[in-house]
């Protein structure tokens, strides 16, 4: 299956881009260029290689994340009435914004 340039627009209007011609042609060329490396990648065989279960190695390497890996903890949280306090406009409940994005 190959990226058309009707699919390239269909995405970019859903991420609210606009593409010129010129952008739309390539982005579909690139695309297309990955999923036929991807392609190349599900062809190889490695049913030799062992499936791993940490990407990284060695027993310091992830000192560096532990963070990441604390418990889940629940924690007082910032009351909702101290949130709204400073906030330049709010119903009350909640923050109001302008409107920053408008479909055409």
């Amino acid at each position: 299956m190959k990226v058309t340039e009707r699919d390239v627009l269909y995405v970019a209007e859903l991420a609210n881009l606009e593409l010129t011609p010129e952008e739309r042609t390539r982005m579909a060329m690139d695309l297309n260029s990955i999923l036929d490396y991807i392609d190349v990648l599900n062809d190889l065989d490695t049913s030799s290689v062992p499936p791993m279960a940490q990407v990284l190695s060695g027993e310091d390497s992830t000192a560096k994340f532990d963070y990441a890996f604390r418990p889940d903890e629940q924690r007082p949280s910032l009351p909702h009435e101290a949130a709204l306090q400073n906030a330049p406009d709010t119903d009350g409940s909640f923050f109001k914004v302008p409107r920053v994005i408008e479909k055409q």
